[in-house]
This record gives C-alpha cells, structure tokens and sequence, in this order.
C-alpha cells in the first residue's frame, strides 16, 4: 500500500473509530486491524495517537464547514434565510446514520484538558464556525450580538440532538433563531 493511500486508509478509519466509540476506547492496534495498515506504517505516518487524533479532527472541520457551506450556498433566498439554512443543514446532519454529536465537542471532553493541541483544534473549529455563522447574521443586517446567539442555538442543538438521539434540536433551535431575527433591531 503506497504511503497517500496508506494515510488515507488510515485517517479515515481512525475518524470512524474515534467518533463511534470515543479516542480512548480504540487502540492504535485496533485501527491497524481495520485499516489494513501495518503498525508499523501507522506510526511512521502519524508518531502519536494524538497526531493522528489531530489528523482526524483538522480533517473533519475541513470536510464538515465545506458541507455547510455547499448546503447554505445552494439554498438561495435572503440573506435571513441563509442563516437558517445553518439549521436546516443541522438537522440533515443530526438525522445521518451514526449521529454522535460533535467529533470536536467529544474529543475536548474525552482529552482536551490532557492535549492542548486537540484543545486547540476544537477551538479553531468552533471558532470558524461562529466566524461562519456571524458572516450570514451580518449580511443579513442583524447586529454580532444575533450571531453569538444563533451560534449558541446551534451548539446547543447540536448537544441536544446527541443526548436525545433525534433530530428535533434542529427544529426547535431553527424556529427560535428565526424568532430572533424577527425580532432583533437593526443596527
């Protein structure tokens, strides 16, 4: 196995791994086994399990935040309802098969205080996404105040929806954040 196709097989076994069962349930010898990677391979392409943790998560925000984004872009309409796009996308990802929650949520609390570099990584994560969500608000000509609550929203659907194993979070925060763009004053 070539070394891209190596990392590749690896990284995207890990990311399963981790976020079905948690960083600290799955052994690096386990990802081997399913990955098909020697040992060996593994640890010559990743040093650590925290490298590869890392790994997994920098790949994730990569592919979740261009996921929101394709689906907040092929929803036209005004700039209000690009913002609750956001929720609507939430909703379709709370209701995939396997749903855990937030990979980097998991990850903070299994090993953040431990890993200041997974820390970080989950901060970067969140903090793009209140860029992201603050971006929309704005555009929307709702003042910064409105994003931080609608990032709030959405974090906590996210929360939610994990713990309740279902979807509605995403409603039920979509139909408060709409409330709260009706209702916020223009700056």
């Amino acid at each position: 196995m070539e070394a891209a196709q190596a990392r590749s097989s690896a990284l995207e076994t890990a990311e399963e791994l981790f976020y079905a069962r948690g960083v600290q349930a799955v052994s690096m010898d386990e990802i081997r086994a399913a990955s098909g990677v020697s040992l060996k391979r593994l640890y010559a392409l990743f040093p650590s399990k925290s490298a590869l943790v890392r790994a997994c998560l920098e790949a994730r925000d990569t592919r979740w935040r261009a996921q929101l984004a394709a689906y907040v872009d092929s929803h036209p309409g005004t700039p209000r309802d690009r913002v609750l796009a956001v929720f609507d996308w939430l909703h379709v990802w709370f209701s995939e098969p396997g749903f855990r929650g937030c990979a980097f949520n998991n990850s903070f609390g299994e090993i953040g205080a431990t890993d200041a570099a997974v820390a970080g990584i989950a901060r970067l994560h969140k903090e793009a996404f209140h860029a992201y969500v603050t971006g929309l608000v704005t555009a929307a000509g709702q003042p910064e105040e409105s994003a931080v609550a609608c990032v709030l929203l959405a974090e906590g659907a996210i929360v939610t929806a994990a713990v309740s194993g279902t979807p509605e979070p995403a409603h039920q925060a979509r139909k408060a954040a709409a409330r709260l763009l009706s209702d916020a004053p223009v700056p």
